[in-house]
C-alpha cells in the first residue's frame, strides 16, 4: 500500500457502488499509474496498479472469471 504526500488525488467512485454507505471503492489517477482504496478505510491506505494490470483485472471481471466470488 502506498500514498502520495502532498499530491492531490481526485478520488471517484462507481454508481454502481450503492448508496448511502454501499460498497465503496475508489479509483484515482496519480499520473503514474491507478490507485484502489475502500472509501469506509482510507487509512488502510491504497493499492497501486498500472493501467496495464487493472485492465486486465477488469477484462476478467467482464468476461466473468470472477463470477463465483460473489
Amino acid at each position: 500500500m502506498t500514498d502520495y504526500p502532498g499530491t492531490e488525488l481526485a478520488w471517484r467512485k462507481s454508481t454502481f457502488s450503492g448508496a448511502n454507505g454501499g460498497d465503496c471503492v475508489e479509483i484515482a489517477d496519480t499520473g503514474r499509474g491507478l490507485l484502489v482504496r475502500n472509501s469506509k478505510n482510507v487509512a488502510a491506505g491504497a493499492i497501486p496498479f498500472t493501467r496495464s494490470e487493472l485492465s486486465a483485472f477488469i477484462a476478467g471481471c467482464k468476461a466473468g472469471e470472477f463470477d463465483d466470488l460473489r
